[in-house]
């Protein structure tokens, strides 16, 4: 009798540890979070995960300080949520910051704990979503927790490539805090509850005397639009949670899997709404994402960085069930132009896809360049080479179709057939040249038109004859650089039997250490 007394009392004893666990900083805390409009760790885990399959790691951490009154003030779990669970049914490992302990400030430990988890991820090959609600380093540890964050940074570093890395802010994340989601793959923000910065608004208006608020600064709009920090802005945490579901159903577990494929029964496959999208004059403008809802499976395109150089547009799809990552110049924004941040996002997103065998897309409408100063001295040079080579450098398969305009070293730069491509596909309204026929007849039949008696007229007629033989896909056939000029309404399934060819494709870099992309 004496044993089962004992053993009642210890099952008690853990049952009031795993309560206390639950409670993190305590029930005024946790109502202060829902005051706020937000929800507490654990509460945001429960949304994200599989039902019933979450399972905790480091329940009864603690911290080891005992400056400045700590040795006091004990919360098991120290202040992070640690553990793995399933995400449509996928292993997934996550952390959440407790912002009701400490305000979710970064210890030794609470370090220690997502670097423990990330070494989980990397050894099985799964991804890592990090859900950062933290007031920065716990202060009172000092250089302890400065070590934290540096390990952590590190096992990002490590990671990238190997495992989809997600970070979701959904509360402050300011100084140092805010490298570990830079260096991940994906962040997302929560409209008017979250934000970013390395200084924070007291400290810009001692330093530079700017007045501006925390949203201004660093809010999740202005890192949407404004900077390009964050991918993804949700109206609220549900949404944004939701929002990592759908990300994930896209990307593969790791760097050796593919991505995940959903069921799909051939149709008819030919879009005709397709052979009418092109206007009739080459300079006006026209909606590029009703060109890729026509051609991708429907309701399956899932735009990324959608409030950032909207001049470029990125996003995952699917194509007869198959995941594959799609760039598109905008003709309804700056005339699809590439400019410093269309490079940039466009870059980075190329990347990601090579990183993890995402087949890409890349539908082209581009007159070239953004001209002026402030592009120049901005460093244009060093930012459009970062997509080319993104570019150059990706081994999964790589389909172009040129819709219009690829003019000048923009039509080299989106995946053109002489930096790798491996299909690459003309509509008949396609324009391959070196430049606009307007600025190339000035160029070319300068004399001519100067010597005319009219040199309107004159100019005009030269302007139809650089049309004629250079603003066509067909130079460019002749000489291979198009497979094939196809009829706009073929492109779909065109595009699902290249696919389908380059599924087994091999492509093999120069052995090398890394590449020096153009940073």
């Amino acid at each position: 009798m004496k044993s089962e007394s004992a053993s009642i009392s210890k099952k008690e004893f853990l049952d009031q540890k795993n309560a206390e666990a639950e409670l993190g900083g305590g029930e005024k805390r946790i109502e202060a979070q829902h005051k706020k409009g937000k929800l507490t760790a654990r509460e945001r885990i429960s949304v994200l995960i599989d039902e019933g399959t979450f399972e905790e790691i480091g329940r009864f951490v603690t911290h080891r300080s005992s400056d400045f009154g700590l040795d006091k003030e004990h919360y098991l779990g120290d202040g992070v949520v640690t553990g793995y669970g399933k995400v449509n049914n996928r292993l997934i490992y996550v952390f959440a910051q407790d912002f009701t302990v400490f305000g979710g400030s970064l210890s030794e430990t609470h370090a220690e704990k997502i670097c423990k988890l990330m070494d989980l991820a990397m050894k099985n090959g799964a991804p890592i979503i990090g859900l950062n609600d933290s007031g920065g380093a716990r202060i009172q540890e000092g250089v302890l927790s400065l070590a934290g964050y540096a390990d952590i940074f590190y096992k990002n570093t490590l990671a990238s490539g190997v495992i989809p890395q997600i970070s979701a802010v959904m509360g402050p994340c300011a100084g140092g805090a805010v490298y570990s989601p830079a260096i991940t793959d994906f962040i997302l923000m929560v409209e008017n509850t979250s934000y970013m910065f390395v200084t924070g608004p007291n400290v810009v208006k001692t330093v530079t005397h700017e007045e501006v608020t925390s949203e201004e600064l660093g809010g999740a709009m202005t890192h949407a639009s404004k900077s390009g920090v964050t991918h993804f802005v949700a109206p609220n945490e549900v949404e944004c949670l939701l929002s990592i579901k759908k990300l994930l159903s896209y990307i593969p577990q790791n760097c050796e899997d593919e991505a995940p494929r959903v069921p799909y029964t051939p149709t008819n496959e030919l879009r005709p709404a397709l052979n009418t999208i092109i206007p009739p004059s080459s300079n006006q403008p026209y909606e590029m994402r009703e060109v890729i809802t026509e051609l991708t499976d429907e309701g399956s395109f899932h735009e990324v960085h959608t409030h950032f150089a909207e001049n470029i547009v990125v996003g995952f799809a699917r194509l007869a069930g198959r995941s594959i990552g799609i760039v598109a110049n905008q003709p309804a924004v700056l005339a699809g132009v590439l400019d410093i941040h269309a490079s940039q996002k466009a870059a980075r997103f190329v990347r990601f896809c090579d990183s993890f065998n995402i087949p890409l897309l890349v539908l082209e409408d581009v007159p070239g360049f953004l001209p002026g100063t402030d592009q120049e001295w901005n460093a244009i040079i060093t930012n459009g080479a970062k997509l080319l080579y993104a570019f150059c450098e990706a081994t999964v398969p790589r389909i172009t179709v040129i819709t219009r305009k690829a003019y000048g070293g923009a039509y080299d730069v989106m995946n053109s057939k002489h930096i790798g491509a491996d299909m690459n596909y003309a509509w008949p309204s396609a324009e391959i040249a070196v430049m606009g026929a307007s600025g190339a007849a000035e160029i070319i039949f300068k004399r001519d038109i100067a010597q005319a008696e009219n040199p309107q007229e004159k100019l005009q007629e030269k302007i139809a004859e650089y049309t004629e033989k250079f603003a066509n896909p067909y130079l460019a056939a002749n000489r291979g650089y198009i497979d094939e000029v196809i009829y706009p309404e073929q492109t779909r399934q065109k595009l699902i039997a290249a696919f389908e060819m380059l599924e087994n494709k091999v492509a093999v870099l120069p052995r090398k250490k890394h590449g020096n992309i153009p940073l």
